[in-house]
């Protein structure tokens, strides 16, 4: 593993082999297809569902939702866990749609790398941009992918100047491309001077791979036109002169990123992304935390949820809380403390994911990604450790951007509707507030969709029809300051107070000019837009 210099001894070989990732891109890149060629090379599943599903036997294994297969978009990050070669790959599927986006934040805090799918017509979108700040902001190690090269893209240059420039990061090919569009054949591997041809009839077959002894080698012109590897090696040369060379230490500590090109759909280039990542993306890494960073060597478990998923299993109430492990060997029916609350919770039947599928876990190490079912006990931001108390810091909740009240279509099931908008608001699906004068409720979200998908899984899990109506306040803000401070701020202006969840105080604005009229009138209080998500 080419790690990079430090005085921390060699992590044991179980967690030495473990890559936790995250897919990232815009909506229709391509992410839930190259997740889904992922698992077929892993030897997960014997058949990728492609997304424009032939019947029910072809719908995708990592969107589980039946909105999601109706609609063929990813609204909820999942989590795969499959051997590949000597590694074992953790990935995280997140959504795309920008509606979405605070799951995906919430999703980057849990993984030690991101590979970033970028379409080959379009290049770098306005949501590749948004995740990619947060990848910054986290230093995380990014390996590119650029799909759909079997259609018309743009010039491989331009998508390389164009991430450098919009993204202010080093780019370096690992492959270069042939062809382009109907044309494309393959790629040529610049790490190991290999053809890779791209077969197009067959798309669940692995490429064939043909070893050559650099450009200058005869037997590339058995397989490639004249013209296409006149252009090869043209390019080839112009970008070993121009761009840098790939350097795995700048590529850990995310200053450079190499990118591979290929066509997931046909099951193009995947296989050495994969290699890729196993050679340059990094092992688990030490989790920020208080009062002590966590360092995934050490003997004593710890783990902390970065996800809540309620009604995996509309059959059973149940609620999956996925808890990436920072550090230690866990074992099933290990006794973990709950740090939150102080108790101990013995953790019987974990599951590992193969996205809606799950196995029990016997064992898992630090840097696996398991889920442990339980009735309300864990939330987002939780941390389980061996004893210690542990808190895991950097787990963000967004002010929300909509609000709107959701009353019942049956009155008389107000009480099951606070049930259900609960759950959710535990899940991070959405912020319920509870006004604090008037009943019902108000709900804030990101994104419109969100609503749609809060309706309609009300309605599926709970049996409730619900109505949205338009809201007189546009966002909300968390109070913080001291006591008394807050008590005279709640007090003056009840009609615009309320609680979340969490029975923390919120604010609830219509203009911006209510912000800053707190910020003049209260200057002991501040309004937040973000909290972190620990208690």
């Amino acid at each position: 593993m080419l790690d990079i210099v430090s005085n921390r001894p060699d992590l044991p070989a179980e967690i030495a082999r473990r890559r936790t990732f995250a897919i990232i891109s815009h909506p229709d890149a391509g992410k839930t297809t190259l997740t889904e060629k992922f698992l077929l090379y892993g030897g997960a599943i014997q058949m990728a569902g492609q997304v424009r599903a032939k019947g029910e036997a072809r719908r995708t294994r990592s969107d589980f939702m039946k909105m999601e297969q109706d609609r063929g978009i990813s609204v909820s990050a999942s989590a795969m866990s499959f051997d590949f070669k000597t590694f074992r790959f953790n990935l995280v599927d997140t959504p795309g749609h920008s509606d979405f986006s605070e799951d995906t934040y919430r999703t980057l805090t849990a993984v030690d790398a991101a590979v970033m799918v970028i379409d080959g017509a379009k290049g770098v979108e306005s949501q590749t941009q948004k995740l990619f700040e947060v990848c910054r902001l986290r230093d995380l190690p990014i390996l590119t992918f650029c799909n759909k090269m079997d259609r018309e893209s743009r010039d491989t240059f331009d998508i390389i100047d164009e991430i450098q420039e919009n993204l202010a990061i080093d780019v370096t090919p690992a492959s270069w491309p042939i062809g382009v569009g109907r044309d494309f054949l393959g790629c040529y591997d610049l790490i190991r001077d290999r053809l890779e041809l791209m077969d197009r009839a067959d798309r669940n077959k692995v490429a064939e791979s043909i070893e050559i002894n650099g450009l200058d080698d005869p037997k590339l012109a058995e397989h490639v036109p004249a013209a296409l590897l006149t252009q090869l090696r043209e390019e080839v040369e112009m970008a070993r002169e121009l761009l840098p060379t790939l350097n795995p230490k700048a590529v850990l500590e995310g200053h450079m990123t190499p990118i591979w090109f290929g066509s997931a759909i046909n099951s193009f280039g995947v296989k050495e992304l994969m290699d890729g990542i196993s050679t340059y993306g990094p092992e688990p890494q030490p989790q920020k935390a208080t009062p002590r960073e966590i360092l995934p060597e050490e003997t004593k478990v710890s783990g902390f949820v970065f996800k809540v998923q309620a009604n995996m299993d509309p059959k059973h109430r149940d609620r999956v809380a996925f808890v990436r492990l920072a550090s230690g060997h866990f074992h099933r029916g290990m006794k973990l403390t709950h740090v939150r609350s102080k108790k101990s919770m013995s953790i019987s039947n974990p599951v590992l994911f193969l996205a809606s599928d799950r196995e029990l876990a016997e064992e898992a190490w630090a840097g696996d990604i398991i889920g442990i079912p339980n009735h309300g006990q864990l939330r987002i931001g939780d941390t389980l450790t061996e004893g210690e108390a542990l808190r895991v810091t950097g787990i963000p909740s967004f002010a929300p951007e909509l609000l709107q009240t959701v009353r019942a279509g049956d009155p008389l099931k107000s009480k099951h509707l606070e049930k259900a908008l609960m759950q959710f608001a535990e899940e991070g699906a959405a912020k319920v507030f509870k006004p604090m004068i008037g009943s019902g409720f108000i709900v804030g979200v990101v994104g419109a969709l969100q609503f749609e998908v809060l309706g309609s899984r009300i309605e599926l899990e709970y049996g409730l029809p619900v109505r949205f109506e338009a809201s007189q306040f546009t966002s909300a803000r968390w109070v913080h300051g001291d006591k008394a401070a807050v008590d005279k701020l709640v007090n003056a202006n009840k009609q615009h107070m309320a609680e979340d969840n969490d029975g923390d105080v919120v604010y609830l604005t219509r203009l911006q000019w209510d912000i800053d009229r707190i910020g003049r009138d209260y200057p002991d209080v501040t309004l937040s837009a973000t909290k972190e998500m620990m208690v």
